[in-house]
């Protein structure tokens, strides 16, 4: 079996990369954008960096801003509206997963009518034709929206949380600008960047790994294990590190799934509006450990890439527990919670076992799993 690997067509990085959407735009012959972006960024003015280029150049735009941290099926239903309202011809998405996969939903019906539902694109979805023509810029350093074919939506009524996994979403260009994410406070920096290590790390381990997405996720590991203590601290090397870190484990995850940190960090952001980036965080150690008998040598090559030395003289038990160790000292440093305590209620541990083994990201664990497995992990991380 071939295997397959999308990319964006053109992806701009670096300080100052934002004006490339300008020069995209006029040469693609694009009319009028329709800006999608989160409440916060707008009111921070972090959405007026791309907007006042748009203004200074004349390029018409509509601004549409109804985006929740974990965006419903009536956030995209309502901007699916609104676009066909704004005589739009292409998309802008600034933010970070939320306004990103906003955007790739709305792109995706708009171009496939028969998917207005929204819930029919879970999964694998039968799309026929390419999204809008979308540019997506990143303000967080973590999700890597702008170079991935997939995109979470929550299911409100049913108090859920669907992947959706579609080549025909992946945002057409990709701008991603350090300077767009330099206002990030350190608490939204910490989250992210253990949720770009957990894609690179499950991204790395996960079945569907080969040596091409091998490449990206090992040097995705070195960049965010180097670069994430700095950007929480809002340095420029630091911004510029993970800003090109969590793009090259994009770059790979996107291409060969996930495992079972995401399958049973989505449910909690579906019961408890946990922030993604924190679930991951919390939940990556005790699932290294989990699957580590799973593995085979790769801990051996995350603990080289986290910096730990001396890994060669390790045995199989030295490196695997040296890997998930490195991994706790790094969240520990940026200031993450050790546990789900205070998050997760016992009563609802079957309900997020359930969804987690029913999530779209389990199947690509190297460890078989099932429910009570699941339920059990959970329950050692409210210890």
């Amino acid at each position: 079996m071939a295997n397959r690997f999308v990319l964006n067509g053109i992806s701009y990085h670096g300080k100052g990369a934002i004006e490339n959407i300008i020069t995209e735009a006029i040469s693609r012959g694009f009319k009028k954008a329709f800006v999608c972006s989160d409440p916060d960024l707008i009111k921070f003015n972090v959405t007026k960096k791309v907007t006042d280029l748009l203004e200074k150049n004349n390029l018409d735009y509509e601004l549409y801003s109804d985006i929740k941290p974990n965006p419903t099926i009536e956030n995209v239903q309502t901007g699916v509206e609104a676009f066909k309202n704004s005589g739009a011809d292409y998309i802008i998405a600034i933010g970070g997963g939320s306004s990103i996969d906003t955007a790739k939903a709305i792109g995706i019906i708009i171009t496939n009518p028969e998917f207005a539902d929204v819930r029919s694109l879970e999964g694998v979805a039968p799309t026929k034709n390419p999204a809008v023509p979308t540019i997506a810029v990143p303000t967080t350093a973590g999700t890597a929206a702008e170079v991935t074919i997939n995109y979470v939506i929550t299911d409100v009524e049913r108090n859920r949380k669907f992947v959706c996994v579609d080549p025909h979403d992946i945002p057409l260009i990709a701008v991603v600008d350090p300077d767009m994410m330099s206002s990030m406070p350190k608490g939204l920096t910490a989250a992210t960047g253990m949720d770009a290590l957990t894609h690179a790390i499950e991204g790395y381990i996960t079945l569907g790994a080969w040596e091409l997405s091998d490449m990206f996720h090992l040097k995705a590991i070195e960049i965010i294990a180097k670069s994430l203590r700095g950007a929480v601290e809002n340095t420029p090397e630091g911004r510029e590190g993970m800003a090109l870190g969590q793009y090259v484990a994009g770059m790979g995850f996107s291409n060969v799934g996930l495992g079972i940190v995401h399958s049973m960090a989505h449910p909690l952001g579906a019961f408890y509006d946990t922030p993604h980036g924190v679930a991951n965080a919390i939940i990556l150690p005790t699932v290294m450990e989990y699957n580590a008998p799973f593995t085979g040598e790769k801990y051996r090559e995350i603990a080289r890439a986290m910096g730990v030395k001396n890994v060669d003289n390790m045995s199989q038990e030295e490196y695997r527990k040296a890997a998930v160790e490195a991994v706790k000292k790094l969240s520990a440093d940026v200031g993450i919670a050790p546990n789900l305590v205070g998050i997760v209620k016992e009563e609802d541990i079957q309900a997020l076992a359930e969804s987690a083994y029913a999530d779209a990201c389990r199947p690509g664990n190297p460890r078989d799993t099932n429910v009570e497995e699941i339920a059990e992990l959970y329950r050692k991380l409210m210890k």
